[in-house]
Formats: C-alpha cells, structure tokens, sequence
C-alpha cells in the first residue's frame, strides 16, 4: 500500500509540474480526472495481479463512469504518466506504457481484431500520444516518440521518432 501511494504522489507532482493549469498538488488530487483515473487504476491492477478479475473490472468500469477514461486492469502503466483532458481515452488488457508519458483526450491504445493474446502495444519511455490519435495492435512505439494528433499507428515507430498522419509515417 505504501508503494501504491508513494507512486500516486509522484504521479501528482509530474502532473503539476508538466501542466501550466495546475496551481498545486492539491488541484491535481482534488481536481484532476487524469489523476483520479490512476487511482482507480492502481487499485484496479492490484486486485487484477491478484486474480480478483471481477473486482478488477467493477473498479475500472466504475473509474470510467466517474471520469470518461477507460484502463483495462491488467494494462501495465508505468511511474508519471501524464493523462491530460483525458475523456475518451481508452487503453487495451494487453497494452503496455512506459515511465514519464503523456496521452492526451481521445486516445486508443487499442486492438486491432486481428490478433489473439498480445493484441495492444506498448509504449517505451517518454512517449506523448496527441488528442485522438489511434495505435492499434501488438505494436512496439520506442522511446521519446511522439505520436500525432489523429495519426492512426498500426507498425512499429522506432526510437525518437515523431509520427502523423493516417496510415501514420514518420517524419
């Protein structure tokens, strides 16, 4: 438990710090839909990891009634992400996210129908995905890229890599 709230206190400090808008932590703990979303979302995996799959579920789909923010419990989240004006985002079971992203409203970290067991990506370290944009399937995106507003990524993006467009290519 201590590691849970030691980690959901670094997440209010990196969102206090990336985002001009907020005044202090407290505005991030009281205010922040991005913040609360980890909260439930810790706890979702907690009871995930500990085979409480039910419970799990009840605690993500109540989080995406209050927030409008969808993280399947068994996702892996990395420290300090960064959910800014999250509504409509929606991270898939098997997706994975580096430390120290950023995944702005709209946003899919999703499959693609295709595949069976891995069917998210996974995102490296220091990765931001612009407002609706769509990465789809067991993909590899590297670390310090960035992901366009509305760019659908459907192949793998290298490291310190910038990507736009529908299919999405790097620039």
């Amino acid at each position: 438990m201590r590691k849970i709230l030691k980690e959901l206190y670094e997440d209010a400090k990196n969102i206090q710090q990336k985002d001009p808008a907020a005044k202090n932590i407290w505005y991030v703990i009281l205010l922040y839909q991005g913040f609360h979303i980890l909260i439930f979302y810790r706890l979702g995996h907690f009871l995930y990891k500990h085979k409480c799959l039910f419970l799990a579920r009840l605690v993500s789909q109540i989080a995406r009634f209050i927030t409008g923010i969808e993280i399947h419990p068994g996702a892996k989240i990395g420290r300090r992400l960064f959910i800014d004006h999250g509504m409509g985002i929606v991270i898939g079971e098997t997706a994975t996210i580096g430390n120290d992203c950023t995944i702005y409203h709209g946003v899919t970290l999703g499959g693609t129908g295709k595949d069976k067991n891995k069917r998210h990506p996974d995102l490296g370290n220091n990765v931001m995905v612009g407002c609706g944009a769509k990465v789809l399937g067991p993909i590899k995106i590297g670390n310090n890229v960035k992901i366009g507003a509305n760019a659908v990524v459907t192949k793998p993006v290298g490291d310190n890599c910038t990507v736009i467009g529908i299919p999405g290519k790097v620039i």
